[in-house]
């Protein structure tokens, strides 16, 4: 079974304009590495109704598994369920199991339950809920599109649900090897051709090259490896890439050190 690419969408000008950090990126790519999954890309939108259905438009045409975090809310900067709508060419509906959920937050609450609260029912039509354990207040799915809210304490949780209930059987299918390096006194431009020989002599595997100026415990190097993502035989290919990447390094007469 092929495991699909994950990518995910970060709504609000908060976040472009830097009013608030984005954290959504680095908790999804936690989240996913604890189920042996990996994130392909991210996308990140203003509250722009008409380019946030664009992008959407775009990725309901992959056949990409997408988390979007905020633009959920009732208010009038909230336009990620319209957009939605917009890009699938669906009716905004009133979900009657939303609207229970709410009205279930607002008897515990005591708050009224009015058409503010009651907005956040309105979904693409065929929408399916997603559970929000801190409020009760759910997102939604659409196909492999799932809406949860921007903050972290609601997104996260509902983000978990999202893997576990509806993607068990993507987990762990996937594994990552990497064997890797540090190379000194050696400038990318070097190894370069390097990278582009090995890659063609194994083509499952991908070279990758990270500078770093160094610090007051390592000299200026690059972190140079080898991985490739599969079953296990991919780990023998890794192997045997990253035993030819030494051969060759060493007859170039470079300074390395083993990365454990």
């Amino acid at each position: 079974m092929a495991v699909p690419k994950f990518g995910l969408i970060v709504v609000g000008d908060e976040i472009l304009s830097g009013l608030r950090q984005d954290k959504h990126i680095p908790a999804l790519i936690e989240r996913l590495s604890a189920r042996g999954l990996h994130l392909s890309w991210v996308q990140m939108v203003g509250d722009d109704r008409d380019f946030l259905a664009e992008t959407l438009r775009h990725s309901f045409a992959s056949d990409h598994i997408v988390l979007s975090c905020g633009g959920i809310g009732g208010t009038p900067d909230d336009h990620t369920r319209q957009a939605a709508a917009q890009a699938l060419g669906l009716p905004i509906v009133r979900h009657e199991g939303a609207v229970d959920l709410i009205r279930q937050r607002c008897e515990e609450s005591g708050q009224p339950l009015d058409e503010f609260r009651l907005r956040m029912a309105d979904f693409p039509a065929g929408a399916s809920l997603i559970p929000n354990p801190y409020n009760r207040i759910a997102g939604f799915t659409v196909g492999q599109h799932h809406f949860v809210p921007g903050f972290p304490v609601m997104a996260w949780p509902m983000i978990d649900w999202v893997l576990d209930t509806l993607y068990p059987q993507f987990h762990h299918q996937e594994l990552e090897y990497k064997k890797a390096l540090l190379l000194f006194n050696t400038p990318e431009a070097r190894i370069t051709p390097v990278m582009e020989q090995l890659e063609a002599a194994y083509p499952d595997c991908k070279l990758y090259s990270l500078p770093s100026v160094g610090d007051n415990k390592l000299a200026r190097h690059i972190e140079l490896g080898v991985k490739a993502r599969g079953s296990v035989g991919k780990k023998e290919v890794v192997s045997k890439a990253f035993g030819d990447l030494l051969k060759i390094l060493e007859a170039m007469q470079c300074k390395v050190e083993l990365i454990d």
